[in-house]
This record gives structure tokens, sequence and C-alpha cells, in this order.
């Protein structure tokens, strides 16, 4: 499994994680979660609108991550759009998702990896519950 965003690292990850598909048969599984700003929403009607197009631009980004893996591995990616905290909605995929089995993570270049490396190896480290590969980061072009 991938987490898709929109940090610089994600193209390691999902270098690495397509080369390993092709190398042992297994099958791409992507995770986009998006988030709307409550505070932000004053009326009811503006919130459910802001969340169809949050979720709507999430598809989108994953049917373009989609394409790539497919083009790489021959295989269609399992797609997942959740909305909420990034790190709480991938714990719970994983829990209702037993068949998912390896999370590839990219490490950010610098004095932080990024805040899902950081949850899976401080704080919340050996509790989700899957083996975890962090690949290093594209540095930033100087």
């Amino acid at each position: 499994m991938v987490v898709v965003d929109e940090s610089a690292e994600l193209d390691a990850a999902l270098r690495y994680a397509c080369g390993r598909a092709r190398n042992t048969g297994g099958k791409i599984a992507l995770l986009y979660v998006y988030d709307v700003d409550p505070d932000f929403m004053h009326y009811q009607f503006v919130q459910e609108l802001a969340d169809v197009e949050a979720r709507a631009d999430a598809d989108g980004v994953l049917r373009v991550f989609a394409q790539r893996v497919l083009k790489e591995t021959g295989r269609e990616p399992d797609l997942y759009v959740r909305k909420g905290n990034r790190r709480d909605q991938l714990f719970k995929l994983v829990k209702e998702r037993p068949e998912l089995s390896l999370l590839i993570l990219s490490s950010a270049v610098g004095q932080k990896p990024g805040p899902l490396v950081e949850a899976v190896t401080g704080k919340y480290a050996g509790k989700i519950g899957l083996p975890v590969t962090i690949v290093p980061g594209k540095p930033k072009e100087e």
C-alpha cells in the first residue's frame, strides 16, 4: 500500500512499490485521504459542496497514479479514498483490509521525515499491524 499525497517523496515510494509488485507478482493499493476544514464552513450546503469537490479531486489524483501503476506493473491497483485525518484513516483501513500486507512510505529529506513516517516509527510504532518499508526520498534540487 502507498499513501498518495502531494509530497515530493511520493515518487520514490511509488517507484519502489511498482518495482516490488513486478518482482513479486503483488498488487498495489493506493490510499488518498482528504479533509475539508470545518471551521471554514458556516452553512451545511457549503460544507457539502466542498466535500463533493474534495472527493472529486481525490478521485482525479488517484486515477492519475492508478494509470502509472497500471503502466509500470500491468495490474490495476486497488483504490481507497477516505475523508479525515491521514494517519487515523490509514490505520482504520489496515484493520478493515487484512489482505494488505505492506505499507511503503518514503521519507522526506531533511530534519523531519514526514508525519506518517514519524507516526509509524515513533509514537505509533508497532501499532499499524503490518510491516512498513521506508524508502529514501528524493533530495531537493540545490
